[in-house]
C-alpha cells in the first residue's frame, strides 16, 4: 500500500509539473504579441512596452518561468491584462460557484443512477425482460452521447422560456441551481447507471448471493446488504472521476446559464484576449482534475487493496 501511495504521489507531482509548464507556455505560443492583442492595434507603443515590463514579458524565458513558478508558490497567478486585478482573486471569487455545480451534479447522478442501474439489473437478470434491457440500453446510450450544452439549451427552452418555472440565467437562490445541475447530471447519470447495472449483475451471480437466496432472505435485505456494497465500489470510483470531468466540462453549461463560475470567466477571458486570466483558470482546472484523480486512486487502493497489489 505504501508503494502504491508513493507511486501515485510521484505521478501526481510529475503531471502537475507538466501542467505548470504547459500553462506558462500558453501565452508564448499565441501568435504575435499577446499584450498588443489584448490592448488593441491602436495602443501606443509606450503603453505596450510598459505593460510587457510590468508583466515580466521582456525578460528571458528561463527567468520568466522561474518567476512564474515562484509566483505560484506564493499564490500569485498573474494580473489581468484588462482590469489589473490579481488573477488569484478572480478565481477565488468564482471557483466556489463552479465547485458547487459540479458537486451537486455528482451527488444527483449517484443518487439517481445507482438505484436505476440496480433496478435494471434485477429486471433483466438471467436474460429476463428483453424489452426492458433494450430500452434501458437505448435510452442511457443516447443520454450519454448528447453533450451537456445541448441539455442546457433544451432545459432553458422548455422550463425557463416555455413554462417559466425556473430562471433562465444567473445565480438567484437555490432554484437557479436546478437547470444547470440537471444539464450536467443527465449524461453522467446514464453512464453510472450502465456501470451499476453491470456491477449488480456480477454481484447477483456470486456464490454468497446464491447462498443468501437459498436462505430465502427478503429481496430488500438481499439487495441492500449483499449486492449494494459490491456495486458501490466501481460506481463510486467512476463518480469521483466524473466529478473532475464535470468541473472541467461545465464551461459551456455555465456560459448558457450565465453562471458566475470559472467556465463563464474562461470564455470571457478568451474572447476579450485576457490571457493571464485564461492561463490561471486553465491551471486551476487542470490541478483540480489531477487532485481528484489522485484521491480516487488512493481511495480505490483502500477500498480494493488487491488493485494496488496487481499494479505492483
Amino acid at each position: 500500500m505504501s508503494h502504491h501511495v508513493l507511486r501515485r504521489l510521484v505521478r501526481f507531482a510529475v503531471s502537475l509539473a507538466v501542467l505548470v509548464v504547459a500553462a506558462f507556455a500558453m501565452i508564448h505560443l499565441i501568435p504575435g504579441d499577446p499584450v498588443r492583442a489584448s490592448l488593441g492595434p491602436a495602443a501606443p507603443v509606450e503603453l505596450i512596452e510598459a505593460r510587457r515590463a510590468a508583466l515580466g514579458l521582456d525578460q528571458p524565458l528561463p527567468a520568466q518561468l522561474a518567476g512564474y513558478v515562484g509566483g505560484l508558490f506564493s499564490g500569485d497567478l498573474g494580473t489581468s491584462f484588462l482590469t489589473g486585478e490579481p488573477v488569484a482573486e478572480v478565481i477565488a471569487a468564482r471557483l466556489p460557484n463552479t465547485l458547487g455545480l459540479a458537486l451537486l451534479a455528482t451527488v444527483a447522478s449517484l443518487l439517481a443512477a445507482v438505484p436505476l442501474g440496480m433496478w435494471a439489473a434485477v429486471r433483466t437478470e438471467n436474460g429476463r425482460n428483453r424489452g426492458t434491457e433494450a430500452a434501458f440500453g437505448s435510452v442511457t446510450g443516447t443520454a450519454v452521447a448528447v453533450p451537456e450544452f445541448l441539455y442546457a439549451i433544451a432545459l432553458v427552452t422548455v422550463f425557463a422560456i416555455g413554462l417559466g418555472v425556473f430562471p433562465p440565467a444567473g445565480k438567484e437562490g437555490a432554484v437557479s441551481y436546478v437547470l444547470p445541475v440537471l444539464a450536467l447530471a443527465i449524461g453522467p447519470t446514464a453512464m453510472i447507471a450502465r456501470i451499476a447495472r453491470v456491477e449488480t449483475l456480477r454481484a447477483l451471480g456470486t456464490d454468497y448471493v446464491r447462498l443468501a437466496r437459498a436462505k430465502r432472505l427478503p429481496a430488500a435485505r438481499l439487495h441492500l446488504r449483499h449486492v449494494l456494497p459490491n456495486t458501490l465500489t466501481a460506481t463510486l470510483t467512476l463518480g469521483g472521476l466524473l466529478l473532475s470531468a464535470l468541473i472541467a466540462g461545465s464551461v459551456l453549461v455555465e456560459y448558457v446559464f450565465a453562471w458566475p463560475g470559472l467556465g463563464m470567466k474562461i470564455v470571457e477571458s478568451i474572447t476579450q484576449k485576457d490571457y493571464p486570466v485564461a492561463q490561471g483558470v486553465i491551471l486551476v482546472y487542470g490541478a483540480i482534475v489531477l487532485l481528484v484523480n489522485l484521491l480516487v486512486d488512493l481511495a480505490l487502493g483502500v477500498l480494493d487493496p488487491t488493485s494496488s497489489i496487481k499494479e505492483s
